[in-house]
């Protein structure tokens, strides 16, 4: 640097020396541009081109100035190194030395000042001569010789480093907000874009991202994509390392049962987010209001102060539990002294559960109906069906524990009971209506009237139809008549029957379907293990596979009409027996036997006829004896073919081979 200082003033030296020197030439360009418009006579004539003393033309070869050998080389070396090494592609300073409307021009200590257009200017309007400047060194020299240079690239290049150093330093670096885009925000870090994601803007969530645009911030660079040179940075972890110094302070001086001033940060379905000024804490949803509530917007709303309480908190977590209904006494405390069991209590259903629903006396104070305190009726299985949420109820105490502030309600009890002197007004084989109310495979649950249930039993539905679900009888809400069959007061049980209104018609059907009688059938379903036939008055029977076989050698199919023979009938189990295929089979049997009878008589008839021959033989005389061995010949082998004839019809009719 000394050694630049010294060149310069000997540099500055000698253009004072030289100052009469520039006089000169001045004059000799302006005597050129005349020389233009003048003959060789009148430029030799003119005294300004004549040399002022004795003028050296020959001084660059005999080396200039009056300088030793010595001093020359002195000279030179000092001046040479006034010179800086540039190469292409590296970041330099230099100092304005001009400025015109199209370029820049800047010293940078070499051989020729370089060159950078006056457009990469812009952001700097207050740009003045012996400003310095950083620039990229784009070419040493161009097609015009000149020193090429480039201040957009060198920021550029710059900025990447700094940006780079921040993410390795973990620095935070500042950036304008330039636009909005999807997403997120896009900021111009000295000349480079970033991305701002939505959820690294702040530790709130942000509903309108515009009121940042046109913002200088101060961010941390969280990630760089070197390939696609994309940079993401955020502002959120800058919050948030300030945050975590609050926290650790704020959670030292904490205490449980300190009340703090909050806003509501958050609001969702299990409770609420206040921020106590650097910490968040939760207020539970049932840490709201001594009262029920749905939903924690039913009383608070965004960006709401409130005071809380300190119910609990985790050093290590940092979670702070919070209360605000425990600002208040409790509910329970305040309820009226004269409040007991029998008491009558107006509310508002509050919840309904399977079990029962809860009933709010007032806000904090709920007493529970059970389902079997709402009606007299036992077939109620369902609240739901009797109570909805916000139905105003009047009720009765049933049960109070001011300690464990539990309470019990009912509301049959607020209407007479209609079990008292039931067995007078339902008797035992009394007739009455009644109302389906519900239905099971074993039976019909009716309603006589509000309170009175009985059951009617799958087996007393009908006398003649074999039900094998209620369904197939009757439906929710028919009508049905019903006679009491039994009556149990204590136990509140009420046995119905239905076919018992009517006589027992198997005590008649067992005089009409006899063993062996034969009645017209229709074939109403076929199984596997037989089928199902509609016999007169209304009377199913039921046939065996075996006996649908018709005479063709087929079997029955559904709706046909046949024939048919009962072969059991059973009046206990309501159960009848039919055969199809006994009735021909029965038929062909009586004809076999008919035919192997006419076939004994025949035989019979041949026996005797013969014995009568061999009686009037022995009373013949000799001169007949010959013409009566001949006929006895005749009818002993007439006998033996008729006995043989008589041996095979009936081992043909009693199925015994013949001997």
């Amino acid at each position: 640097m000394a050694k630049k200082l010294e060149a310069e003033k000997e540099l500055n030296a000698k253009q004072a020396e030289l100052q009469g020197e520039e006089t000169t030439t001045v004059k000799k360009e302006t005597i050129e541009s005349e020389a233009d418009s003048m003959s060789i006579e009148e430029i030799k004539s003119k005294t300004l081109i004549t040399p002022s003393g004795d003028f050296d033309w020959d001084a660059d070869d005999k080396g200039f100035g009056n300088y030793s050998k010595e001093d020359r080389e002195k000279f030179e070396e000092m001046y040479a190194g006034t010179f800086n090494s540039i190469n292409k592609g590296e970041i330099i300073s230099g100092v304005v030395v001009s400025i015109n409307n199209k370029d820049v021009v800047l010293n940078v200590g070499f051989k020729s000042d370089g060159l950078v257009s006056v457009s990469e200017f812009r952001d700097t309007p207050d740009l003045k001569i012996g400003d310095s400047v950083d620039v990229f060194v784009e070419s040493q020299e161009d097609a015009n010789g000149q020193l090429v240079l480039s201040r957009k690239r060198a920021k550029t290049q710059r900025s990447w480093e700094t940006i780079n150093d921040a993410l390795d330093n973990d620095l935070i670096i500042t950036g304008y907000v330039k636009s909005r885009t999807k997403g997120g925000l896009i900021v111009d870090i000295m000349g480079v874009e970033a991305f701002l994601p939505g959820s690294q803007i702040d530790i709130k969530p942000i509903r309108d991202y515009d009121i940042y645009v046109g913002k200088t911030m101060e961010f941390k660079v969280v990630k760089i994509n070197h390939e696609f040179k994309n940079v993401v940075v955020s502002h959120k972890v800058l919050i948030e390392d300030d945050l975590e110094n609050q926290k650790t302070e704020i959670v030292a001086k904490l205490e449980k049962g300190q009340i703090l001033e909050g806003t509501v940060k958050n609001i969702t379905d299990f409770g609420v987010f206040i921020d106590l000024g650097g910490v968040d804490g939760l207020l539970h949803i049932t840490d709201i209001s001594w009262g029920r509530i749905e939903h924690p917007r039913e009383i608070l709303s965004l960006d709401q102060k409130i005071n809380v309480v300190v119910l609990d908190f985790d050093d290590e977590k940092k979670r702070i539990a919070l209360g605000l209904k425990q600002l208040t006494p409790h509910p329970w405390e305040a309820l009226d002294a004269e409040l007991q069991i029998g008491s009558k209590v107006k509310g508002r259903i509050v919840t309904v559960a399977d079990y029962g629903a809860f009933l709010e006396i007032t806000p904090g104070v709920e007493g529970l109906i059970h389902v079997s305190e709402m009606s007299w009726s036992q077939n109620l299985r369902n609240p739901q069906e009797f109570l909805k949420v916000n139905d105003e109820v009047e009720a009765q105490v049933l049960t109070l524990d001011r300690n464990e502030r539990k309470m019990s309600l009912g509301i049959k009890q607020l209407t007479p009971d209609p079990w008292k002197e039931i067995a007078a007004r339902y008797p035992v084989g009394s007739k009455h209506k009644a109302v389906v109310k519900n239905m099971t495979n074993f039976g019909v649950f009716v309603e006589i009237e509000e309170g009175i249930d009985g059951l009617i039993h799958i087996s007393d539905l009908s006398w003649s139809k074999k039900v094998n679900h209620p369904n197939e009888f009757t439906k929710v809400g028919e009508e049905l008549d019903v006679v009491v069959l039994e009556l149990d007061e204590a136990n509140r049980k009420l046995s119905l029957g239905h076919k018992q209104l009517e006589e027992n018609p198997w005590d008649t059907f067992e005089t009409i379907f006899t063993v062996d009688s034969i009645h017209e059938g229709t074939v109403l379903k076929v199984t596997d293990k037989g089928a199902i036939i509609a016999l007169p008055y209304g009377v199913e029977g039921f046939a065996p596979v075996k006996h649908t076989v018709k005479e063709d050698g087929s079997s029955l199919k559904g709706e046909e009409t046949a024939n048919f023979k009962i072969i059991e009938f059973n009046k206990d189990s309501k159960r009848i027996v039919v055969s199809h295929s006994r009735i021909w089979e029965e038929a062909k049997a009586e004809e076999r036997k008919e035919e192997t009878n006419q076939k004994k008589k025949d035989a019979k008839a041949t026996i005797t006829a013969v014995k009568k021959v061999k009686d009037s033989v022995e009373k013949s005389t000799l001169g007949d004896l010959g013409v009566l061995a001949q006929l006895k010949e005749k009818m002993e082998g007439a006998e033996s073919k008729a006995r043989k004839a008589t041996k095979a019809d009936t081992a043909e009719a009693t199925d015994e081979p013949a001997e």
